[in-house]
C-alpha cells in the first residue's frame, strides 16, 4: 500500500509539471520573494535617509537660531548706539571746550615767552654783565621749561585729536550701519 501511495504521488507530481502547474507555483513564490527582497531594500534606504533628515532638520533650526540671535545682537547694538548718542554728542562738546582751553593756554605761554625775551633784552641794555648772565640763564631756563611744557601740550592735543578723529569715525560707522 505505501508504494502505492507512493507512486500516487509521483504520478500527481508529473501530472502537475506536465499541465504546467508546479512551474506556475514557483514562478509565483518566486515573485513573492523578490517583492519582500525589493520592499526590505526599500525600507533599509528609507532607514539609511532619516538620520540624514533628521541631521539636515537639526542643521537648519540650528542655522535659523543663530540668524535669530545675530538679528537680535543687532537690535540691541541699534538701541544701545540710540542711548549713547547724546553722550557722544556731549563728549565732542567737552573736548572742543577741553581744547579751546588748551589753545587759550598755548597762546598765554607764547605771550609770556615774548614776555621774557622782553625783560632779557632790558635787562642786556641795563649793561650790568653779571645781572644778564643770570637773566640769560633764567631766560633760558624758562624757554627751555617752556619748550618741554609746549612739547607735552602738543602731544596731549594730538592724542585728544586723534581720539576724538576715532570715535567720530566709530560713530559716523554705527550710525552707517
Amino acid at each position: 500500500m505505501k508504494r502505492l501511495l507512493e507512486y500516487g504521488k509521483l504520478a500527481m507530481f508529473y501530472v502537475r509539471v506536465l499541465s504546467g502547474y508546479e512551474e506556475r507555483r514557483i514562478r509565483s513564490f518566486r515573485l513573492q520573494l523578490e517583492q519582500r527582497l525589493r520592499s526590505a531594500q526599500e525600507k533599509k534606504e528609507a532607514a539609511r535617509k532619516i538620520p540624514e533628515q533628521i541631521m539636515l532638520s537639526e542643521v537648519r533650526r540650528m542655522v535659523e537660531e543663530m540668524q535669530n540671535v545675530n538679528k537680535r545682537l543687532e537690535e540691541m547694538e541699534a538701541d544701545i548706539n540710540e542711548y549713547f548718542k547724546p553722550i557722544d554728542k556731549e563728549v565732542g562738546v567737552i573736548m572742543d571746550m577741553q581744547m579751546e582751553k588748551e589753545k587759550a593756554k598755548m597762546e598765554m605761554m607764547g605771550s609770556v615767552y615774548k614776555q621774557a625775551l622782553i625783560d632779557k633784552a632790558e635787562t642786556q641794555e641795563g649793561g650790568d654783565v653779571n645781572s644778564a648772565n643770570q637773566a640769560n640763564k633764567e631766560t633760558l631756563s624758562a624757554i627751555f621749561k617752556q619748550a618741554l611744557l609746549e612739547k607735552a601740550e602738543a602731544e596731549v592735543a594730538a592724542e585728544m585729536n586723534s581720539s576724538q578723529k576715532q570715535t567720530k569715525s566709530d560713530s559716523l560707522s554705527q550710525q552707517s550701519q
